[in-house]
Formats: structure tokens, C-alpha cells, sequence
């Protein structure tokens, strides 16, 4: 096992995330995971959406008809699952939110208004996050070990902030099938120093897992969320093309098999406007029935694959923000224009 303790170099993200080792028995995870966005998922595009009767109706099945149809089914197979949550659908839906806690379900924080949180200075993501976990709080008496930031866009600054928070893992990252230890910190984003290989080693330093500087990371990918797939409103949202769920349960199938032989972790994500719907929803149980078919697969929530992964003592990874290279004179800065 690695050293993690303090002073440990880093690993950096130009090296792959290695396979973990699972518990006993188990040899792949899955997660099947919900963001409940309700309406915040458009007013945050569009904030005269709410003047429309159509799009906010859209939006408001996923409480009113999506979770309480996947809670039905999560109780026939006996999973249990995550749902991220906006602080906004907590304050507006507070006792569908209340629903999914009693039923033994994971809650994880997902923004307060599903803002987009590109270039967010920190202060304003800070007061974004604390007002989410007021709201869970509040509504729930739930306080969040885990975050997925709007449409997966992270900060750099934003794992810091959840560490300062307490959190224990997020789940917004794509560069790998595994879930790692993530360093969090001033050293732990910053550009890699001039010169630097990619040798495996960063060269900022940091404490072990599990000591406040670091997060379980546990990734997704934008083949395995259903707002690809099914996603549309028009002049608001999605491209126009709503596809079959035989073919989302296609896709979902195929990379469920082949991260299971991979020993790897398939992170599923679902929005209840979405995936609530009837065909969709009996295209999910099928999904369910083939996990429950794969020999050694750990059907489980996003917080215990964390907590599995932060309990191994990994090295953490630094996640490194990409340099613009000063003797490409060619190359525009950050904020010209090419």
C-alpha cells in the first residue's frame, strides 16, 4: 500500500487512476443515481422560463411522478440508490425530499439552484453550496457527504470547498473508469511546474486520505446520463432528438458489462422528469435485472463506493490545471481571442 502520509508527493492526473480493490466477494460497483432538478434544471437556463406553464409542468412530473415511480421500483429489487438535490427542489418539494430519506435512500447536495457554476468566483460558490446544505438540512435533517456540481462543472477551487465542508467524495470528474482519492488544497490544482514530466509524481504535497484534504472521486460520463438521451424542450433544453429507451438500454447495457469485466465502478445518472416517464422507467428495470445477472457486482450508493475508496489509503491525485504553453507564441491566452 502507498504511503499517504503527510508529505506524500502526489500523484498527477497526466497518470491514469489504478484499479482499487473491492471488498470480498465483490469484484465491480454500480451506482444508479438521480438528480432531482424539478424546474431549477431550466429556470437556471432560462429564468423567464417560470412565466410558462408547459415547461415548468416539464419539469414538476419529475417530483410529482418520476420519484415516486423509481422509489417504487428501487423498493421491488431492494437497492438502494442516490439522489442529488438541489437546495431549490428541497424547498419547493420538501416532502417528496422527505420521501426518498424515509425510504433509506442516499441524499447528496447538487447546487442550490442548479446555477451554472462556470468561472463562479469562490465566494459566490461557497454561499451557492452552504445555502444547498441549509435547504437539506432543513427539509430532510440530512447533512450531505457527497456533491455533483451543475452539468458536472466543477471549479478548481471547488473541491477545497467541499473539504472545508466536511464532505467526503464527489462525483462530477470523467478522466477514469475507478473511483481515486482526489487532493484538495492551494498546491493541489495549480499548473504543473515548468519542466515537469509525466513521470507520476506532481510536486505539490499533501496529507492522507481521510484527513480533511482529501475527496473519493468516483466518476461519471456523459454516455451513462439520461439527459443525452431523453432530454427536450423546445428553445430551452436538448437538441430536438429524443431517442428510444431501447436504445438507452442498449448503451447503459454494454457499459455496464464492460466496466463489470473491467472491475470498475458504472455510475448511472437520471433525472426523474426523465427517466420517470412509463418506457423508460421499464427500460430501467431491465438495466436492474442484467446488474442483478453479473456475478460479484456491488449494486450500491455513490457514499459507499466512497467510502470503500477512502478507506484504502490511496495517494491522492492531484487534478492539475492544463499550462499555456508561453513558448507556443501562437497559442491565445486565457481570455483572447484566437
Amino acid at each position: 500500500m502507498a504511503d499517504t502520509g503527510p508529505g506524500t508527493e502526489l500523484v498527477n492526473n497526466t497518470v491514469p487512476a489504478a484499479p482499487i480493490t473491492w471488498p470480498s466477494g465483490v469484484t465491480a460497483a454500480a451506482c444508479l443515481t438521480f438528480d432531482v432538478d424539478a424546474e431549477a434544471a431550466v429556470l437556471t437556463a432560462d429564468i423567464s422560463a417560470m412565466d410558462r406553464m408547459m415547461p415548468m409542468s416539464h419539469q414538476s412530473y419529475g417530483p410529482l411522478v418520476g420519484v415516486p415511480r423509481i422509489l417504487g421500483i428501487l423498493q421491488r429489487y431492494d437497492i438502494k440508490a442516490t439522489f442529488f438535490v438541489p437546495g431549490y427542489t428541497a424547498h419547493r418539494y420538501p416532502s417528496v425530499i422527505r420521501a426518498i430519506a424515509e425510504a433509506g435512500h442516499e441524499i447528496a447536495h447538487h447546487s442550490y439552484f442548479h446555477e451554472n457554476t462556470v468561472g463562479m468566483d469562490a465566494k459566490t460558490e461557497a454561499a451557492m453550496i452552504d445555502l444547498g446544505l441549509k435547504a437539506l438540512w432543513d427539509v430532510a435533517g440530512v447533512r450531505p457527504l457527497g456533491y455533483r456540481a451543475p452539468m458536472w462543472e466543477l471549479n478548481y477551487h471547488t473541491p477545497g470547498l467541499l473539504a472545508e465542508r466536511g464532505f467526503l467524495y464527489d462525483s462530477s470528474l470523467m478522466d477514469s473508469d475507478h473511483p481515486y482519492a482526489l487532493a484538495v488544497g492551494e498546491h493541489a490544482a495549480g499548473e504543473h511546474a515548468a519542466g515537469e514530466e509525466a513521470t507520476g509524481q506532481g510536486t505539490a504535497r499533501q496529507g492522507a486520505a481521510g484527513d480533511g484534504r482529501v475527496l473519493a472521486e468516483v466518476p461519471v460520463s456523459w454516455g451513462l446520463d439520461d439527459w443525452e438521451q431523453y432530454a427536450f424542450l423546445p428553445g430551452l433544453i436538448g437538441t430536438g432528438l429524443i431517442e428510444s429507451p431501447a436504445k438507452a438500454l442498449e448503451m447503459w447495457t454494454l457499459e455496464l458489462e464492460a466496466l463489470h469485466r473491467l472491475g470498475a465502478v458504472f455510475m448511472l445518472c437520471c433525472h426523474p422528469f426523465l427517466s420517470g416517464r412509463p418506457s423508460r422507467a421499464e427500460a430501467l428495470c431491465r438495466l436492474i435485472e442484467r446488474m442483478k445477472e453479473l456475478p460479484g457486482l456491488w449494486i450500491t450508493t455513490v457514499g459507499d463506493v466512497a467510502a470503500h475508496t477512502m478507506s484504502l489509503g490511496l495517494t491522492p491525485r492531484a487534478c492539475t490545471q492544463p499550462r499555456h504553453p508561453r513558448d507556443a507564441y501562437w497559442v491565445p491566452a486565457k481570455g483572447e481571442r484566437p
